[in-house]
């Protein structure tokens, strides 16, 4: 009988450091007692500089036989290794694994001694055979998931298939009924022995059960009546077990839950679940949050998942790699869809081909059965770092084939960055088609959302299209009148509030997800003057503080009552007519300051703004319906610079920058600075600068253009971030070019 032991606790750790050998290592040897998961780069990969370790280190842990469950054959489970693995036992090699985000096992049957000692050498160094290499993210190291011990009979359901449960099942409605087929997969010579399977409705009551020959691998039920997995309103689970048994004597068993429901994607009337349009408006997921890096415990998973339920969100992307199973069920259980993909992301690798190809394998047979789970997605971004070539498009078809000869039941997906034209070879290969836009962020305006996917739906008619990603980033800056890249709250909420209105009123966006619901590690970025993170979160890195973005998709998606004023942590003002903005999902919302009702609002779009004196200290109370909120400003005679970014290592800041009236800067949007003969000469030395310093920067007029919302300044600025900079003397010599030109 299968028996699993947790494998977690008395390990040793060597930082920078191959072990191998048989024996421990002596003398004076950096070594610590860690216990799994963990990871080396909680820190050093949040904190900026890009110059998080990557390399190789050593988890090492003593172990007797005797320790060992009772059975036949051995494997050790691994749940998440980043970002490859060598397994060795008492010196010798067993197995190597590349790919820091899924399950692999290794068998130590014949390995095992009565005292042993384990050595995993992991590495996440750069190279060019493993996914991921290029991304706005950190690349934690480690052995960051659980680690388990199997021991199972000399028969047993299979441990070797690509790390899977060795039972997939496939539901199929078909009116009022749904036929279930469930096949298993075994190693071994299964003589004289059965198979029990049972299938069992949500309160685990069977309601069918049926035992076939074991050199039978797959049944079928039907289930009348089904009751089926609908989302939000009903996730209704059923699951199955296979039992091998020899006579009354159980062998083996493994078991799956599964959901019934049938789905598909229209270019017209977007998400379709059970016959039911069903908008699909939800979130995108990094697996990491502060102090912590990768190595997340399921207590951090449930709260997680609870703030995305709390939002209203019915869709995750979990990107951009495999997510912990944990996560995966506790999505099942909410009725959250899921996108889910592999980590083939920013720079097509030829070496790399069968990488992906193992990585999409492991994703879609370890996930098979996860109701949740609605698309694979096959890349991302993956034309940043150049343009699509032969190679990249035969890839993007061979991943294809191959996500619907493992899955014929899900669609595939691809999301595509801003810049990639619409009619690029490798979007025609998958089912789904998304992009990953930044209007109003990264160039462009806000407003641009609507009539850019109008335009593409128009001349694409028959290809379903959605928002893979979309956001800006906010910290706790605060101002009156937030402008784009000022990284305010306030300005972060704007920019979410459009995009909703422009996002949400068209149909045939299959889904659309908001880049991101929580900041994350992202150890080259230097933005925002707290280096190292990505900040477009809706929530903070620590989970603590739930930005007002989060408040505006909540008013629009959840149905659960609720009142928030925004701009709490904007609280000393000096304007002397305050703006006070509320979100509320409910129809009216009345304000009161210091007890005296300022006016009731009711608006369709569940944002209400509400004008008043700024004067002395003043509490807020905004009420709609049974619910309220409070919160307070006082008035200050100057505004208060704690509010303002004045952004770290920055080499000069907007403020510092000469502008004389009339006269371009470095303080002008691009669009303005273009609109000169001189501002378009000064571009076209620009680009010559840029030329050859960046595989996939986007140079010349017509690439400035598409960035127009910037200034100047923050775009050169965040060309750091592509290991282009521009030092203080070059900056100051643009402006002072700039300066000479009179604005348009």
């Amino acid at each position: 009988m299968r028996t699993v032991l947790n494998f977690c606790r008395e390990w040793y750790f060597l930082f920078d450091t191959v072990w191998t050998e048989a024996q421990m290592p002596k003398g004076d040897v950096d070594m610590r007692e860690v216990a799994l998961g963990h990871t080396w780069n909680a820190i050093d990969g949040t904190d900026g500089g890009g110059d998080y370790f990557r390399g190789s280190c050593t988890y090492l842990k003593r172990f007797r036989r005797a320790q060992l469950p009772e059975g036949t054959r051995y494997y050790l489970e691994f749940l998440g290794v980043n970002a490859s693995a060598r397994v060795y036992l008492n010196g010798k090699f067993l197995d190597e694994h590349n790919g820091g985000y899924s399950t692999f096992r290794v068998e130590i049957t014949e390995a095992v001694s009565e005292e042993n000692l384990l050595a995993v050498v992991v590495d996440n160094s750069k190279n060019s055979h493993v996914y991921p290499q290029t991304a706005d993210f950190t690349f934690y190291g480690g052995i960051y998931r659980a680690v388990n011990v199997i021991a199972v009979d000399g028969v047993h359901f299979d441990l070797d298939y690509f790390g899977s449960d060795a039972i997939m099942v496939t539901p199929t409605v078909m009116g009022r009924t749904c036929r279930v087929d469930c096949e298993v997969y075994i190693t071994g010579v299964p003589d004289g022995m059965d198979i029990l399977y049972e299938l069992f409705d949500k309160n685990g009551v069977t309601i069918q059960s049926a035992r076939t020959p074991a050199s039978e691998l797959s049944i079928c039920f039907d289930i009348p009546n089904v009751h089926l997995w609908h989302g939000l309103r009903d996730p209704y689970l059923y699951s199955i077990s296979a039992t091998l048994m020899k006579g009354a004597h159980t062998v083996d068993s493994v078991s799956a839950r599964f959901g019934c429901r049938s789905f598909s994607v229209d270019a017209e009337r977007g998400f379709i679940l059970n016959g039911e349009e069903y908008p699909l408006r939800g979130v995108s997921r990094h697996q990491d949050r502060e102090g912590v890096g990768n190595a997340l415990l399921c207590e951090h998973h449930r709260e997680d998942i609870a703030l995305i339920s709390e939002l209203g969100a019915n869709t995750v992307r979990l990107a951009h790699y495999q997510h912990d199973r944990y996560f995966y069920d506790l999505c099942d259980e909410r009725g959250i869809v899921v996108w889910a993909e592999i980590p083939y992301i920013s720079r097509h690798m030829r070496e790399a081909n069968e990488n992906t190809r193992s990585q999409l394998t492991e994703l879609i047979v370890q996930n098979y059965n996860h109701p949740s789970i609605f698309f694979w997605g096959l890349s991302n971004e993956i034309t940043i770092s150049g343009a699509e070539d032969s190679d990249l498009i035969e890839n993007h078809r061979v991943l294809n084939n191959l996500a619907h000869a493992l899955d014929k039941t899900r669609l595939t997906a691809v999301a595509a960055v801003s810049t990639c034209p619409p009619d690029a070879e490798y979007l025609k290969i998958p089912d789904l088609v998304a992009y990953n836009h930044y209007f109003g962020w990264y160039g462009g305006d806000v407003s641009m959302y609507g009539d850019w996917f109008d335009k593409f739906h128009e001349s694409h008619r028959n290809t379903p299209v959605g928002v893979s990603e979309y956001g800006c980033e906010a910290l706790d800056y605060h101002a009156t009148l937030a402008e784009m890249g000022d990284y305010t709250e306030e300005y972060q909420a704007y920019y979410h509030e459009e995009a909703i209105k422009q996002l949400f009123s068209r149909k045939y966006l299959f889904a659309t997800y908001v880049w991101n619901m929580f900041d994350f590690g992202a150890d080259a970025r230097m933005e925002g003057g707290e280096n190292g993170r990505n900040h477009k979160g809706l929530v903070t890195f620590d989970r603590k503080y739930k930005k007002d973005a989060f408040y505006a998709y909540k008013a629009w998606l959840s149905s659960e009552p609720f009142v928030h004023i925004a701009g709490k942590r904007y609280l000393e003002r000096a304007e002397p007519t305050a703006k006070i903005k509320v979100y509320s999902n409910q129809p009216e919302v009345e304000l009161f300051v210091d007890g005296k009702s300022v006016g009731k609002k009711r608006e369709a779009d569940h944002f209400f703004e509400f004008e008043i004196e700024n004067k002395g200290e003043q509490a807020l109370l905004a009420v709609a319906g049974d619910c309220k909120d409070e919160s307070r400003i006082i008035k200050v005679e100057k505004f208060d610079e704690k509010y303002r970014l004045r952004e770290q290592g920055a080499v000069l800041n907007w403020f510092d920058i000469t502008a004389p009236e009339g006269r371009l800067s470095l303080n002008d949007k691009v669009e303005e600075i273009l609109k000169t003969a001189e501002g378009r000469e000064l571009f076209s030395r620009l680009t010559s600068k840029l030329k050859g310093k960046g595989e996939g920067i986007p140079t010349g007029e017509e690439a400035f253009e598409m960035l127009g919302g910037f200034t100047l300044l923050r775009l050169l600025t965040m060309l750091k971030m592509m290991d282009i900079e521009f030092s203080k003397e070059e900056l100051l010599k643009i402006n002072s070019h700039l300066n000479e030109i009179k604005k348009s």
